[in-house]
């Protein structure tokens, strides 16, 4: 088949877009991506047998709703461009659009019309991360705008895909049909994050923290910089190591100087997965701050599945989508926006090695049976499915999505 992702996302450091690109590849696809571009890279590469076509730079810098507002908007007529001309030349069987924002499922305007299936890829409901990103009330004007797009959106695509129960629940409820639906998580791809056997790390002067991700409020990177700061002199060797790019960047940069901490933490740009799995091996403890408040307490976090699949522990917020998953010791919680609460639980953590060792093993088991090898049938049938309906399925996997699975 010939099959295209359209995200306004940047490819190498995307673990959702990347895995399914790269699955398709690997099963003899050909596959196009068209993606965003970082000032030092080029338009074009072949990345695993995946054409990346980098269509507008982007720094992750937006501190307004009109500023992000106007490079989505530059982006949508972009891609809308970019699809039209690579479809004309040779016509995609499916092309899959990674939202947000959900609207970029129109650039398969021209494509839809001459016979392309669609697929809209939910990774973020937009509505509740817009209201959460720019502080709006959940009655304004703009959020029900926002919910108006989702609505045309998922009507206009063949499927849907959302990326946690919770939001699948949601969906059903305002939006979408439990037939062209589907929940499919972020499980991390063994390719890039796995073959780690539990063992016993070194003896060394430093234990060493590590976050991964977008630099964002709700994400609660400032959070762990504070308790970072109260645990100076009860841990003087703890370190911090955190890569990601995003609005708070900034602040955060100012915060560890205000601090003094700039010995202790570092925070490094988003790099290729490739390179969040090397630094992983050297982690003591994985920690995923997440904010309770609204959007943040039931967006899923890929970095924990991928942290489990290092043989790292992880300490986590007590998020509604953490408990949900992860709630039966799997990681070790602690309190929502409590700085002290994460102090507490990260001493309580670094200075017990068998606790860390249980949710090594743990983490590890469990992976064994949630990881992207194990899943990946559920999307390749989907594909299947909307090409050739008629087609048997590789497997059969669960339809009965719309009731929250129990995580074990």
């Amino acid at each position: 088949m010939r099959i295209c992702m359209v995200a306004y996302t940047f490819y190498e450091t995307d673990n959702r877009v990347r895995r399914y690109a790269e699955t398709l590849a690997r099963r003899g696809d050909q596959v196009d991506v068209i993606v965003l571009r970082r000032p030092t890279q080029s338009s074009f590469d072949v990345i695993r047998r995946v054409n990346v076509f980098r269509i507008q730079q982007r720094v992750v810098d937006e501190s307004s709703p009109i500023t992000y507002l106007l490079k989505l908007l530059a982006f949508f007529f972009r891609s809308s461009w970019t699809l039209t001309r690579h479809h004309l030349r040779c016509k995609y069987d499916v092309i899959h659009v990674h939202s947000v924002p959900d609207f970029e499922v129109f650039s398969t305007l021209v494509p839809r019309l001459l016979g392309a299936k669609i697929i809209l890829d939910i990774h973020d409901i937009v509505p509740e991360l817009y209201a959460s990103k720019f502080k709006i009330s959940e009655k304004s004007f703009v959020f029900r705008l926002l919910l108006w797009m989702e609505k045309l959106s998922v009507r206009y695509s063949h499927h849907v895909i959302v990326a946690n129960h919770l939001w699948f629940e949601r969906l059903l409820g305002r939006s979408a049909r439990p037939d062209r639906t589907s929940a499919i998580l972020n499980y991390p791809d063994p390719t890039l994050f796995g073959g780690q056997e539990q063992t016993t790390k070194p003896a060394r002067k430093e234990f060493v923290l590590c976050y991964p991700g977008t630099l964002s409020h709700h994400q609660g990177v400032d959070l762990i910089i504070a308790a970072m700061d109260r645990l100076r002199d009860r841990m003087p060797n703890l370190k911090l190591k955190i890569f990601g790019d995003g609005p708070e960047r900034a602040r955060l940069d100012a915060m560890v100087a205000k601090l003094g901490l700039g010995d202790r933490i570092t925070i490094g740009a988003g790099v290729a997965l490739e390179q969040v799995a090397e630094a992983m091996k050297g982690v003591d403890l994985g920690v995923e701050p997440k904010r309770k408040q609204s959007f943040g307490n039931e967006a899923l976090s890929t970095k924990i599945f991928e942290f489990m699949a290092m043989g790292v522990p992880v300490l986590a917020s007590d998020t509604r989508i953490n408990q949900l998953y992860f709630g039966d010791g799997l990681v070790e919680f602690f309190t929502s926006d409590d700085i002290d609460d994460l102090a507490n639980g990260i001493v309580g953590l670094l200075q017990d090695a068998p606790a860390r060792s249980r949710l090594s093993e743990r983490g590890l088991d469990y992976i064994k049976s949630n990881n992207w090898n194990v899943k990946k049938d559920e999307y390749l049938n989907l594909i299947d499915r909307l090409v050739s309906p008629g087609r048997k399925e590789i497997s059969q996997p669960d339809r009965s999505v719309a009731t929250i699975p129990h995580v074990p």
